[in-house]
């Protein structure tokens, strides 16, 4: 039996090794693990098991303790076998290396004294009288929850990561325990709030099945939604068995709607009795009077990749969302190739989520954009991301897309910016503005009820947030003449941009350096120019046929030199070439170490430089049009 196992972070494993020296040299039987626990895997059989052969725990508190997984781990175990017994402190000591204590989870040892690492003859003595008080080693919990009461949880994914939420949670709830350090003396509850599928409900769960032994009286989970007043009525029957015959019980609202509800109809959610702890699971951020929030966000980028396989673009095309990472996952598991997911992740048509889940999942991320001015901030954030928004780029958008007075769109967008926070559905970024999620984008794109807005605001955004330039003189395309530019209509400006953003971001224009990219890639980057100038052209009703005469350059005639002077040539030669070599390939070699051995590769790429100057003089012409500047222009 061990008196002391010795809990830290590999990153003090140096500051630790005196610390052992002294505690060993004091005659107390220390266990170190030498090895570690791998990561997300939880706390090994070894770990548990020498857990339950020691006395107590004595936890390096420093500041980097509590990311690390395997600490967390250890320290749960070791909290919830002495709060078992009544004390929680009992089985665990903390050496607190920092000036401060706000980094010490859960309260109640924020509010225990802590031994000092500067003086190890004092700390040894402290620990040989702690542990000299202890009747054996700790009894190690399961996790199993004794009884739900009123209803259970819907099951959920393998839990990963949120451990420091985890006791968040719990300090928030047992503030009042340790009222020296909290100013708290009374229990309040506690609100889960995040985004929809952030996680909020399967935080919760996963903190009834971990802390289950600080509620012997059971656990209660209500489902938000369907909140009434039969359930009030059974469960105060039901909580009054329950803590007359054991004690705290912790009540769980989940699902919250608390944007439809007056404060005093949450207040009325809370547990009908004064041994109960209440946590309410929901989106709004409306109710801080009423609870201690614990704002929940996205897994850090080390969880999110684990959950998809280990692969990073599909981790960061969601963001760390635990929904869509568990679909992704799930798919991903069952022998879908991650690079697949990404491109229908993006693709037009049905969402890859919902057909992932077999419902519609993404319906749900979006059902609180709930009124006209909440819609429309929110197409304004679709436009701009994945840059941020500010209110002043939504109020200069709506007054340009509805010719209203700056003053009512500023009170609209105010008022829409608002109503989203609120929601959860924007998030604050550092320079005061407010940044869209992805997930939520994606879902917005299948769910939004009027289309035909968002493209008006998009233009809007687009004439406003680009600027526009004063007429100017051009040259056309093949021609040394200048000519005056006419004043283009609206339509025109905004085909002109289209076609100009597709233009300035494709191979030929950015340049492909020697030895670099794909030859092929660099074709189907043309070939796709090709296509999206047609539908830019079929959108705004404007023509391809070759326009004669001397005028100035249009969206037509510069539209026509695009595509038919200047790719068309150069794909109608390269790329039969192309595909009779690639054909060639032998299986063990890779696609990219064939085309770099192919004699005809130079060539190509020097035909595809020499694109680089007709295409920078179209993007010019296209910029005189719709009044965007990206920085690019001819060399001649």
């Amino acid at each position: 039996m061990w008196d002391v196992f010795l809990s830290y972070s590999r990153s003090d494993v140096e500051r630790v090794r005196p610390l052992v020296r002294a505690l060993r040299d004091g005659g107390l039987d220390v266990f170190t693990d030498e090895t570690g626990v791998a990561s997300f895997a939880g706390i090994s059989d070894t770990i548990r098991r020498e857990l339950a052969r020691s006395k107590a725990l004595l936890a390096y508190y420093s500041a980097g303790y509590p990311e690390r997984e395997a600490c967390q781990w250890e320290l749960t175990t070791a909290y919830l076998a002495g709060l078992a017994e009544g004390d929680p402190r009992g089985r665990v000591m903390v050496v607190n290396p920092e000036a401060g204590t706000d980094h010490i989870h859960p309260v109640e040892l924020r509010d225990a004294r802590h031994a000092s690492a500067d003086d190890p003859a004092g700390l040894v003595a402290d620990v040989r009288e702690h542990v000299a008080r202890l009747d054996g080693p700790m009894a190690i919990q399961e996790r199993a929850v004794r009884r739900w009461l009123l209803g259970s949880p819907e099951q959920r994914p393998d839990f990963l990561g949120r451990l420091s939420e985890l006791w968040q949670v719990h300090s928030a709830l047992h503030a009042h325990a340790a009222p020296l350090v909290t100013g708290r003396a009374a229990p309040r509850a506690v609100q889960i709030r995040g985004m929809a599928g952030i996680g909020k409900s399967a935080l919760a769960q996963e903190y009834a099945l971990r802390f289950e032994a600080a509620y012997p009286g059971g656990v209660f989970w209500v489902n938000g939604q369907a909140y009434d007043d039969s359930v009030r009525t059974l469960s105060a029957s039901l909580t009054e068995v329950s803590s007359d015959a054991g004690g705290p019980f912790l009540w769980i609202v989940d699902s919250v709607p608390a944007d439809r509800l007056a404060a005093r109809e949450l207040a009325a959610m809370a547990a009908p009795h004064p041994l109960g702890r209440t946590l309410f699971t929901l989106r709004s951020r409306a109710y801080d009077g009423l609870g201690t929030p614990v704002d929940l966000g996205p897994l850090d980028a080390s969880h999110a990749r684990a959950l998809v396989g280990g692969d990073e673009a599909l981790a960061e095309a969601v963001e760390g969302h635990p929904l869509a990472l568990g679909l992704l996952g799930r798919a991903v598991r069952a022998g879908h190739q991650p690079r697949g997911l990404y491109d229908r992740l993006h693709a037009r048509g049905g969402s890859l989520l919902d057909a992932l889940a077999e419902a519609d999942v993404t319906g749900a991320l979006v059902r609180d954009v709930d009124t006209a001015d909440a819609a429309d901030v929110l197409r304004c954030a679709a436009v701009l991301h994945p840059l941020p928004l500010t209110v002043e780029d939504a109020e200069r958008v709506l007054a340009a897309a509805d010719r209203v007075p700056r003053a009512v769109a500023a009170r609209r967008a105010g008022n829409g910016v608002s109503e989203l926070r609120v929601r959860s559905l924007l998030a604050p970024v550092a320079d005061g503005g407010w940044r869209l999620h992805p997930v939520t984008l994606h879902a917005w794109h299948h769910h939004d009820p009027a289309p035909a807005r968002t493209e008006s605001l998009r233009h809007a955004a687009l004439r406003t947030l680009c600027g526009r330039r004063d007429p100017a003189t051009l040259a056309f395309p093949g021609s040394r003449r200048a000519v005056p530019m006419a004043a283009p209509s609206e339509s025109e400006r905004m085909a002109a941009f289209d076609v100009q953003v597709e233009l300035v971001t494709r191979i030929g224009v950015q340049e492909l350096a020697p030895g670099t990219g794909s030859l092929r890639e660099a074709l189907a980057s043309l070939k796709s120019l090709i296509d999206s100038t047609r539908v830019t052209l079929h959108t705004y009703s404007i023509g391809l046929e070759h326009a004669s005469g001397s005028g100035a350059p249009t969206v037509q005639s510069l539209a026509y030199a695009l595509i038919n002077d200047t790719i068309r040539p150069f794909t109608s030669t390269w790329h039969p070439r192309l595909a009779a070599y690639e054909a060639r390939c032998p299986a063990d070699v890779a696609p990219l170490d064939h085309e770099a051995a192919w004699p005809q590769a130079e060539a190509m790429r020097a035909e595809l430089t020499a694109l680089r100057e007709p295409l920078l003089r179209i993007a010019e012409g296209l910029g005189g049009i719709s009044g965007a500047d990206f920085g690019v222009a001819a060399t001649g």
